[in-house]
């Protein structure tokens, strides 16, 4: 069956399910969006997984590696258009690429980089090269490379998350050493780390996490594999578990029937928006494809606070188009 990807025109005034999909191999994942302030327009980066390789062996992963950064734009976060991939400085980098993460301040975009040396065939092959890249540019296009996270006691080191919070500035993020669960460090200058305590931030095991600040509380949310696991806290230090998993269970439309995985949360004012990838095992394309399932799609939903928890229906439309950030 022929696939309609979203990102031709700007013309729906809400958001199409899926909201984007990659043109070229379909795998995209691990979104993280920023708005370009010389172009005015948001930006998507994404893992780009070769989610059209059929393998021989259903159990090789190679096909979620040897994966390129991928680029979307849209004037209004509803509708996306494909804009290629990221050269970044091979001195920094390698052929597999993961979980970008951007933060703007002062004229500058950062990115950390998850980074991979190296297509591997079995989940955990690379070992402790994994590793995180600090990348800085002025425009979105041209990248330099800044530094590599080094921590004491961590190893296989994924998917940062950075904010500032009060003078300085927190990074969360996956530590396979640590039984694959979020542990947090703080920097002043965004280069030099220094773990805040070897314990992680909650006993759950996750990835993918994301910090933000929403209706007076910082949030954490990180992917469990089952959903969302949502953290809340007064301080960004310590940390209280909602109960359940936000985009546990599937949505009721199409290619949307899967849990909801690795997120991006974008705040606009008063609003907040959660973008998020889904896997299509559950479309009926995979009935007659037995690789159906690799491929995934991005998804938009709007998180509301309420009672002191967020929550999301996956289901309503969206329609309230991204306002560009204050200067």
């Amino acid at each position: 069956m022929p696939i309609a990807f979203s990102g031709g025109a700007y013309a729906a005034a809400v958001a199409p399910k899926p909201l984007y999909r990659d043109p070229v191999y379909d795998g995209a994942a691990d979104v993280s969006i920023i708005y370009d302030r010389t172009a005015k327009l948001w930006k998507m980066f994404y893992t780009n997984r070769r989610a059209t390789m059929k393998l021989p062996d259903p159990d090789d992963v190679a096909w979620v590696h040897g994966t390129a950064i991928g680029v979307a734009t849209s004037s209004d976060g509803l509708q996306w258009r494909y804009q290629g991939t990221v050269d970044f400085p091979k001195e920094c980098t390698d052929v597999t690429q993961w979980a970008p993460e951007l933060y703007y301040e002062n004229g500058v975009y950062h990115m950390w980089l998850t980074v991979v040396p190296g297509i591997f065939h079995r989940w955990g092959a690379a070992g402790a090269d994994v590793r995180i890249e600090h990348l800085t540019s002025t425009d979105l296009a041209k990248w330099d490379c800044e530094s590599t996270l080094k921590l004491p006691n961590s190893g296989r080191l994924i998917d940062a998350s950075v904010m500032k919070v009060g003078q300085g500035y927190r990074m969360w993020y996956k530590d396979d050493r640590a039984g694959s669960r979020i542990l947090a460090a703080d920097s002043k200058d965004l280069r030099t780390w220094t773990k805040i305590s070897e314990q992680p931030v909650n006993p759950t095991r996750g990835e993918g996490p994301k910090a933000f600040r929403f209706n007076g509380y910082y949030w954490l949310i990180a992917d469990v594999w089952k959903g969302l696991m949502v953290l809340r806290s007064d301080d960004a230090l310590n940390w209280t578990e909602q109960p359940g998993y936000l985009l546990a269970e599937p949505g009721r439309k199409a290619t949307d029937r899967a849990a909801g995985q690795h997120a991006d949360v974008v705040v606009d004012g008063e609003r907040a928006f959660i973008y998020y990838f889904v896997h299509q095992k559950n479309e009926a394309e995979a009935a007659n494809d037995s690789r159906w399932h690799q491929r995934t799609v991005i998804q938009v939903a709007e998180l509301v606070y309420k009672d002191g928890k967020l929550e999301v229906n996956r289901d309503a439309d969206v329609a309230i188009p991204l306002r560009a950030p204050s200067p």
